[in-house]
C-alpha cells in the first residue's frame, strides 16, 4: 500500500505471478560466474548470412514502422515455408500476423479470443509464460499433468477429457515440448483434436521447436505434426512460431501467428495496441532466413542431436535420473539422489558452489511441490560450454 492510501498500487493480475524464474537464473549465473545451462538461448554467433541481411536492411533504410501485422515480403516468405514444411496453403494477407516474438504471439492470440470465465487447458510441466498468459487474459487455467514413464512423458486421456467442459475456450500445446522434450504422437494429437471439436475449443500450438526433433529409433523416426493439419482443425488452430530458436536469433524478438482470418483480424487488433509492430529491418532478414534450403534444417537437427547425446550421458554419470528428449533442447533431470530439500535449494547450491546454472523444476508447475525434485538443463550451447559444465558437475556427489 502507498502510505496514507487504502488502494493497492499493484494490480491483482501483476500480483498473482512472479517474475521469470528462467531469466532470474541467467542473472544468478552472471553474478556467480556459473556456466549457464538455464535459459534457452544459443551462446554461439547467429548465422553470418542472416546477420548480413539484417545489416543490409538497415542500410537500405528499413528503419521506420512497417505494416503493423508484418512486412509483406516476410509474410510471403512465411507462407511459402509453411507450404513447403507443413503442406498448409496460408494466405499471407489474411492469416498471418508478425509479432514481437512467439511470446507476444501467444498472449496476443489469447487476448484476442479468451473472455473472463473461459477456461484454457494447459499441460504441466508447462513453459512458464503460459500461466501468466492465462491470468492476463482473464482465463481460468485447467492443468493436466504429463507423467514421466519408461516411454517418456504421457498424459492420462481420461484426465484430459475431464478437463474439457462447456467453458473450455482453448488448449495450449507446445510441440516439441518445453520443458519435457516430448514430441506428441499422431495418436495423441488426434485425441486432442477430437476433444477440441467435441467441445468447440481452439488450440494454441507453440511450434517454436518444430525443426528440433530427434531420431530416437532409426526404424521409426519422429516427425513434426502440426495441429492445423489434422481434419477439422485448420479453422480452430492458432500456430505460434518465431525466428528465435530455428535461426539462433532469440534477441531479435520476431515471431508470428498463423490463424483463420477472423481470429487473425482479432489478433492484429490486439497486436497493434500491444506493440505496434516487430522490427522492420529484422523482418526483411527473416524473409531471407525463411527461404533457406532443407539442408539448413537437417544440419540444425544433427547438431542439436549431437549436443543432446553429449550432455544426457554426462548427467546420468553425475547422478541425475533423466530421459533422452525427443525434441527441443532441454533435459528434465531428477535430483532426488542428491538429498536436497527441494529444487530451489539444489539450484542455489549448483550455481554458487558447483558453478552451473539450471532452472528449478517447480517453476514449470502450478503446485511447486510437483517439481521440487526436478531441474531443467538446456544444451543449446557451444561444446566448450557443455564440457565446462560437465566437468563441474562431476564434483557433485549423490547421497
Amino acid at each position: 500500500m502507498h502510505p496514507g492510501s487504502s488502494k493497492s498500487r499493484i494490480s491483482r493480475k501483476a500480483g498473482s505471478f512472479t517474475e521469470s524464474v528462467i531469466r532470474e537464473m541467467s542473472r544468478e549465473a552472471v553474478k556467480h560466474q556459473a556456466v549457464n545451462l538455464g535459459q534457452g538461448f544459443p551462446d554461439w554467433a547467429a548465422p553470418e548470412d542472416i546477420k548480413q541481411k539484417a545489416i543490409e536492411a538497415i542500410a537500405a533504410d528499413h528503419n521506420q514502422y512497417a505494416v503493423t501485422w508484418g512486412v509483406k515480403e516476410f509474410r510471403d516468405a512465411i507462407a511459402r515455408k509453411t507450404m513447403w514444411y507443413l503442406g498448409l496453403d496460408i494466405d499471407p494477407e489474411s492469416e498471418i500476423t508478425v509479432t514481437c516474438g512467439s511470446t507476444e504471439g501467444m498472449i496476443a492470440a489469447m487476448l484476442a479470443t479468451v473472455d473472463p470465465l473461459d477456461e484454457v487447458v494447459v499441460f504441466e510441466p508447462f513453459y512458464e509464460n503460459y500461466a501468466p498468459d492465462a491470468i492476463l487474459s482473464d482465463a481460468t487455467p485447467r492443468h493436466v499433468p504429463l507423467y514421466r514413464t519408461e516411454n517418456g512423458f504421457v498424459f492420462d486421456r481420461e484426465q484430459l477429457r475431464a478437463a474439457f467442459n462447456e467453458r473450455t475456450k482453448a488448449i495450449i500445446i507446445c510441440n516439441p515440448n518445453n520443458p519435457t522434450g516430448k514430441v506428441f504422437t499422431r495418436d495423441e494429437m488426434e485425441f486432442i483434436a477430437d476433444l477440441c471439436k467435441e467441445f468447440d475449443a481452439l488450440c494454441f500450438t507453440d511450434e517454436i521447436y518444430e525443426h528440433i526433433i530427434y531420431d530416437i529409433d532409426e526404424n521409426d523416426p519422429l516427425s513434426h505434426i502440426c495441429m492445423a493439419n489434422l481434419p477439422g482443425m485448420r479453422e480452430r488452430t492458432v500456430v505460434v512460431n518465431s525466428l528465435s530458436k530455428t535461426y539462433s536469433v532469440t534477441g531479435w524478438r520476431v515471431g508470428y501467428c498463423i490463424a483463420p482470418p477472423d481470429i487473425t483480424s482479432a489478433i492484429r487488433k490486439v497486436h497493434d495496441f500491444l506493440t505496434v509492430g516487430a522490427a522492420n529491418a529484422l523482418q526483411h532478414a527473416g524473409a531471407y532466413a525463411m527461404g533457406l534450403p532443407p539442408s539448413y534444417y537437417s544440419e540444425l537437427q544433427h547438431e542439436y542431436q549431437r549436443k543432446r547425446d553429449l550432455l544426457v550421458p554426462a548427467l546420468r554419470n553425475a547422478g541425475f535420473k533423466c530421459d533422452t528428449p525427443e525434441g527441443a533442447y532441454y533435459v528434465m533431470a531428477d535430483i532426488s539422489a542428491f538429498g536436497f530439500a527441494d529444487d530451489v535449494q539444489f539450484t542455489k547450491n549448483l550455481i554458487q558452489n558447483i558453478g552451473v546454472a539450471v532452472v528449478p523444476g517447480s517453476s514449470f508447475y502450478r503446485d511447486p511441490a510437483m517439481g521440487s525434485q526436478i531441474v531443467r538443463f538446456c544444451f543449446c550451447k557451444k561444446d566448450e560450454t557443455l564440457e565446462a559444465a560437465i566437468e563441474r558437475l562431476s564434483k557433485l556427489t549423490a547421497g
